[in-house]
């Protein structure tokens, strides 16, 4: 039964947010701002959760997937699902931040007297972070997305199957594989 009322709540935040887009395309200011306001909500938790890393990044790509979304809703068809129209801008502009962050991070040197100007207990987690960051960015979506997801941010297999588009078999085989490579990886640093 709860499972049906989370589907029959998906429905009708789908169906309203979509009513809002197209009465606002049809020239309701009002209802396309109140869209972009709800919208907004909706892709702050999306980014979030995949900006684990970087949170304080979420709120200058949610403007600029809101300005995406803005610019290329004439190109919205209305009999298309709102969701997964929103979703692949979010992730084009997500693939395109982290592409990006990736190369701004490799342009940075380390300072050599880091350890002059931190303390090792302060450090040592950051780099963790950011060493388990630049490792996870190497696995294909299919098994890094599950691992972040279920072992990073502590969702379910369902939950993470609903996010990803995923199965949930594909779930377990794309942590399990993921973790392999990730293994593997590790034991080739050292």
């Amino acid at each position: 039964m709860e499972r049906t009322t989370q589907r029959d709540l998906l429905h009708a935040r789908e169906a309203s947010l979509q009513g809002l887009l197209v009465a606002g395309l049809d020239g309701d200011a009002d209802a396309y701002r109140e869209f972009l306001q709800q919208l907004s909500g909706h892709l702050r938790g999306f980014l979030l959760r995949r900006l684990y890393a970087r949170p304080e990044d979420a709120e200058d790509l949610l403007q600029e997937v809101l300005l995406a979304v803005h610019n290329a809703r004439h190109s919205y068809q209305r009999e298309q699902p709102l969701t997964a129209w929103v979703q692949a801008i979010a992730r084009y502009k997500l693939a395109d931040h982290l592409r990006s962050y990736g190369r701004r991070d490799a342009l940075n040197d380390v300072l050599d007297d880091a350890d002059e100007l931190f303390a090792h207990a302060q450090l040592e987690p950051a780099q963790a972070q950011r060493d388990l960051g630049k490792l996870l960015q190497q696995l294909p979506d299919k098994q890094r997305l599950p691992i972040v997801h279920v072992k990073l941010e502590g969702l379910s297999v369902e939950e993470t199957a609903r996010l990803t588009g995923l199965s949930g078999a594909a779930v377990k085989i794309g942590i399990h594989r993921g973790l392999k490579v990730l293994a593997a990886m590790i034991r080739g640093a050292r």
